[in-house]
């Protein structure tokens, strides 16, 4: 009778390079995440023509411009522990699917009330798809490239972002606004249809469920082709700080993994109040300090453009040192950056450099927080993990488009609000610090 042999799926992938099929599973990730950041877009391009299509007031837009940004909060706090128990792949799937579906119906609606539902079952559907996507890049790529390769899955944000402002741009004179959101529904549909048969489950999800032993080895074998028999037995590192019988909730929550979970609450929750405000409302504020429209419009696209650098940047980084000081680093570089440009004045050049080393700090970082977040939680808990991470965070999304508007009725400058910013980026430094103190002699999780 011949003999088995035990493969530990999680040393397996860490011990070689990336293959083709993991490659694919990460095109895929980024592929998403292009949608995602498409989306967020999308309706601050469509508004002016919506609003002058339907004859909408301010008050009458506002519940719609807000309404993915509610379901994207509540989606994220419910996909994570259905990603825990279920799996990545069906959660990823549903989302996507379920995504693209309301976009569609946009198209199609004529009443403002249907729109803003459409908009929070999106936004909802949406909620899921981030953090699910974190948690799979994560357990596909090997641990000595993890964070480079969660960053460069979430460049695809910004990438989509700024897709989606050229195509609005285009399309919406040509066919107007409707077209928008069928272009940015059937596209999700299809790749959703697409995920079905192409994107798998979790590697090391499959074994901690005990999935079965020959769908896991086809995987492993694409992955690692050659390494297994028949006889294979697989297994994945047993996390110490987990009760087996705690579910995923508790385990964000309990006394080993608490501490860490409110500071990256925290931490998410400054860094989306800092990059949503500064996104939202630096072109108006650079427009009255004295700029002109064209030129506030690329002063603030520059912000966004650093973005994709930064990212890849930081995860290099961040699997070559130490992730929590290469993180600090740089929303402290970005700070001191930002009160830099707010004391240029209108040298329009130095402007443009300025914001795109900003957006590079903070859109950077915020990217980079997904990969220390995805590194953290253990494999049973860290779709959870990540998901309410994204969700709470999200919060400070929603509190940042009042906190702007209140910062300008006072008549801030741009230079006032812009030391005043400086505050969520010094508490994200210290955070990272103290958790990095806190955690620093704790076993890396699986």
């Amino acid at each position: 009778m011949s003999q088995s042999n035990e493969i530990n799926v999680r040393e397996l992938l860490d011990s070689r390079e990336i293959s083709l099929y993991q490659k694919l599973v990460i095109f895929l990730c980024f592929l998403i995440v292009v949608m995602d950041g498409f989306d967020v877009v999308i309706m601050g391009f469509v508004g002016p023509a919506l609003k002058e299509a339907w004859s909408l007031s301010n008050n009458d837009l506002a519940p719609v411009l807000s309404a993915a940004l509610f379901g994207l909060t509540f989606g994220a706090l419910t996909a994570g522990p259905l990603g825990d128990r279920f799996g990545r792949r069906k959660v990823l799937i549903v989302s996507v699917f379920v995504f693209g579906l309301f976009t569609l119906l946009v198209a199609f609606t004529e009443s403002i009330t249907a729109l803003i539902v459409y908009r929070f079952i999106a936004g909802f559907a949406m909620g899921g798809i981030m953090p699910m996507v974190a948690t799979l890049a994560k357990e596909y790529s090997p641990a000595r490239r993890s964070a480079l390769m969660v960053t460069i899955v979430f460049a695809g944000f910004t990438v989509g972002a700024a897709g989606g402002g050229f195509l609005a741009a285009w399309m919406i004179p040509q066919w107007g606004w409707e077209s928008v959101f069928v272009f940015g529904g059937v596209l999700p549909i299809l790749l959703s249809l697409f995920m079905i048969f192409r994107l798998p489950e979790s590697l090391t999800f499959m074994v901690h469920h005990g999935h079965d032993r020959k769908a896991i080895r086809a995987i492993v074998e694409r992955c690692a082709p050659g390494s297994t028999t028949e006889n294979s037995v697989f297994t994945v590192p047993a996390a110490t700080t987990v009760n087996a019988n705690e579910n995923a909730v508790k385990t964000v929550l309990n006394s080993h993994y608490r501490t860490g979970s409110l500071l990256l609450w925290l931490i998410y929750f400054c860094h989306l109040f800092l990059v949503y405000l500064l996104g939202s409302w630096m072109p108006t504020m650079i427009k009255e300090s004295g700029m002109s429209f064209q030129q506030a419009s690329i002063i603030s696209a520059m912000f966004q453009l650093g973005g994709p650098l930064g990212s890849v940047m930081l995860g290099w980084l961040m699997d070559k040192l130490e992730p929590h000081r290469v993180l600090s680093a740089s929303y402290l570089l970005g700070a001191v950056v930002l009160v830099l440009m707010s004391n240029i004045g209108g040298e329009y050049v130095l402007l443009c450099i300025t914001a795109f080393i900003i957006g590079a700090a903070f859109n950077g970082g915020g990217t980079g927080m997904n990969a220390l977040s995805s590194n953290f939680f253990p494999l049973s808990a860290r779709a959870t993990g990540n998901s309410w991470m994204h969700g709470i965070g999200r919060t400070g999304a929603i509190i940042s488009a009042f906190a702007g508007a209140w910062m300008l009725n006072q008549g801030w400058n741009f230079s006032t609000v812009a030391v005043a910013l400086t505050v969520p980026a010094v508490i994200i430094a210290v955070a990272l610090t103290v958790k990095f103190f806190v955690y620093r002699h704790a076993p890396k999780a699986d």
